[in-house]
């Protein structure tokens, strides 16, 4: 297997994401659950993205688990290797965006490293540095209250440059507007004045397309699922690989369907109030699941006596006050940690008992109980919404498919959507 095109993603769910955004764009793409093992059987691809779960862990691990997955794709002769981030650029001042970009140029031998969240289709746009959601900047939206990284400054040169070792300089949006050339020139200058990073610009999916001309050029760099669009739409568009149809359904896998709700955006909440119009819905506890080990057995036995009733959803998700009183109790990363196992124990329960079929809602919980399943990779289907793909298998008997979303994606019936998608 040759790859033209590499991509190491910090979270499970944002791999789905572009995943699902290379194969739109033609790549035939397969995402991976780590680094693969050497003896799991690919498919002919054009690109892999290896999910890792390491947006929130200590710097060093996810710096160490990055630098792996990078190493196993250039091996196999990917010459671009994207870091994939989230499109709300959730980090702290620890990193983790900074730290992973500085080692894999250290590692790979890069000059400045492109960088950018924007995403003008999923309504994510940079201006002069500053990160948008909608019409209004990050730091005044809902999504800046992620209740691992929350974001607070919507300046990316300033919070990149917290956790960065080089400078961390800014390309404008009249340098990318101006065209591929143009955005050369600056990131030599950049480059000779000893930037290691370049939040670049972006509110139309033109400049995507730019950016990924240059991206191209270099091989590092660092962005969310519309950098990705941009790198493949210039590969295609360059000769370099052939454009495939998009992903397409799986053949019907049957059996019994459940919902796994974990995020606790305002997304997710309506997703799980809507669907209690049309399915029985287990809201549970936070500090009970966290602290008590039989709420895993009591979510379990609940969701055999509803069985007959067709899909059920489980849903750890609360609001914010009530997480943040959770996380006061019992410490963030402590609470955290324990309920997204607590999901994955209740998972492989689920499985255990004859589930094929199954949806998970939140970064974090998807990649517990991805973990807990062992699933190694999985084909790209048909989109259900904007950045979430039907998921099938590979390495794995029975063959299941899933869908993994993150906290914020899909509309109001996404429940429902998803289980429509997944025969």
């Amino acid at each position: 297997m040759t790859l033209v095109l590499g991509c190491v993603a910090d979270d499970y769910t944002g791999a789905s994401d572009l995943a699902n955004t290379l194969s739109k764009a033609g790549l035939r793409t397969v995402q991976t659950i780590g680094v693969p093992r050497d003896d799991l059987e690919l498919p002919a691809v054009d690109a892999v993205v290896v999910a890792l779960k390491s947006r929130s862990i200590p710097a060093a691990d996810a710096v160490e688990r990055s630098l792996a997955a990078a190493r196993w794709l250039r091996g196999r002769g990917a010459g671009h290797v994207l870091f994939k981030i989230c499109s709300t650029f959730d980090s702290t001042d620890a990193g983790n965006i900074g730290p992973v970009t500085d080692a894999l140029r250290a590692e790979i031998g890069a000059g400045p490293a492109l960088v950018t969240p924007a995403f003008p289709e999923t309504g994510r746009t940079v201006y002069l540095g500053h990160l948008f959601v909608g019409a209004v900047p990050l730091h005044e939206s809902p999504l800046k209250d992620h209740p691992l990284n929350p974001m607070r400054d919507s300046n990316l040169v300033r919070v990149l440059a917290r956790q960065s070792k080089a400078p961390v300089a800014l390309l404008p949006l009249a340098t990318v507007e101006a065209g591929p050339q143009a955005v050369r020139d600056a990131l030599g200058q950049r480059a000779a004045e000893g930037a290691g990073a370049v939040i670049a610009d972006a509110v139309l999916d033109r400049h995507l397309e730019t950016l990924g001309v240059v991206a191209l050029d270099q091989p590092v760099s660092t962005g969310a699922s519309g950098l990705g669009l941009g790198i493949a739409r210039a590969l295609v568009a360059g000769g370099r690989i052939t454009a495939s149809g998009a992903g397409q359904s799986p053949a019907p896998i049957g059996g019994p369907a459940a919902i796994l709700a974990g995020s606790c955006s305002q997304a997710t909440l309506g997703q799980i109030a809507a669907a209690e119009r049309s399915m029985p819905v287990l809201r549970l506890d936070p500090e009970a699941l966290a602290g008590d080990p039989a709420e895993v057995g009591r979510a379990l036995a609940w969701a055999e006596r509803h069985r007959a009733e067709g899909p059920v959803l489980i849903a750890s998700s609360a609001p914010p006050e009530q997480v943040a009183a959770v996380q006061q109790k019992l410490g963030r990363d402590a609470a955290g940690h324990a309920i997204e196992q607590a999901m994955a124990r209740i998972a492989l329960g689920l499985v255990e008992a004859g589930v094929r079929r199954l949806v998970v809602a939140g970064g974090e919980t998807s990649g517990a109980v991805v973990d807990a399943l062992a699933l190694p990779a999985f084909r790209i289907g048909a989109e259900i919404a904007p950045g979430v793909p039907v998921l099938l298998t590979v390495g794995r008997e029975p063959s299941m498919v899933l869908a993994l979303k993150s906290g914020n994606f899909g509309g109001p019936d996404f429940f429902a959507d998803a289980l429509k998608a997944m025969p």
